[in-house]
């Protein structure tokens, strides 16, 4: 039933589009050649047509239970926080999220588990002058390991997180202020049966395997954060749009 329907999304993909039934063309004589009509205009770039095979639930829940697919690139949109004073841009295609608990938040429609959030430390009971405050770029990618790990602490019996810091940098970016980039990974694990008094019976298997990157900066006497998260096995095929995203996150003085 799969491969059917899967065939039928292939052929409307490659097939031209019927001339209408009052058009000049079904007015010619027979005796004139039919005109040649060239299928550019409507036919399916490969790459959108594969991601559009690709994120159908005919496809993804039969052929590819446990993978995510990432969508082609769609291009960047700016997003303008002039009240808590930063910007960052996104892919166009994101949507925002309300009540997700960050200062903004948005996810891909497509891989759930990709998402983009800025948060920012309290005026009343932080007084930052510098990122550097962090200490050196080595010392605050463990401590914003640390607080993933914090945050995605679990009272389920079983589950075993790894992690690790992949990569930190620091630079000056054009607005001449100083950013942190932090890049980390965390895989999570579980058990299959966590209730199995054997330990044999008790499998771990991997639930997730994600990248998250966090670009720090200071402005204000606040520290700004901003985070994308990605499953790995995405960030490897949208890795240029997403250190764009990365790099193009601004602090701004709030006027008085």
């Amino acid at each position: 039933m799969a491969s059917v329907q899967m065939a039928t999304i292939l052929n409307s993909l490659t097939m031209t589009r019927p001339l209408p039934p009052n058009s000049s063309d079904s007015a010619r004589s027979p005796s004139l050649p039919p005109r040649n009509l060239s299928t550019k205009d409507f036919a399916v770039p490969r790459r959108k047509a594969m991601a559009l095979i690709f994120s159908t639930p005919i496809f993804s829940a039969i052929a590819f239970p446990d993978t995510v697919f990432a969508q082609p690139s769609v291009g960047l949109r700016e997003y303008i926080d002039s009240f808590d004073g930063y910007s960052f841009k996104y892919p166009l295609n994101w949507i925002q999220v309300r009540g997700a608990g960050a200062d903004i938040f948005f996810r891909d429609p497509y891989v759930l588990d990709e998402n983009i959030s800025v948060e920012l430390s309290s005026p009343s009971s932080s007084n930052y002058k510098s990122v550097e405050d962090l200490g050196p770029p080595e010392e605050a990618g463990k401590k914003v390991l640390k607080q993933y790990l914090t945050e995605f602490m679990s009272t389920r019996i079983g589950v075993r997180r790894e992690s690790s810091v992949l990569a930190t940098s620091s630079r000056v970016a054009d607005d001449g202020r100083m950013y942190y980039q932090v890049e980390v990974n965390i895989k999570s694990y579980a058990n299959n049966n966590e209730l199995a008094v054997m330990p044999g019976d008790r499998v771990a298997r991997l639930e997730w395997d994600r990248r998250y990157l966090s670009v720090l900066g200071v402005e204000n006497n606040q520290l700004y954060e901003l985070r994308l998260q990605t499953p790995e096995n995405v960030f490897v095929e949208e890795e240029y749009d997403l250190r764009q995203v990365m790099d193009s996150f601004r602090v701004n003085k709030i006027s008085a």
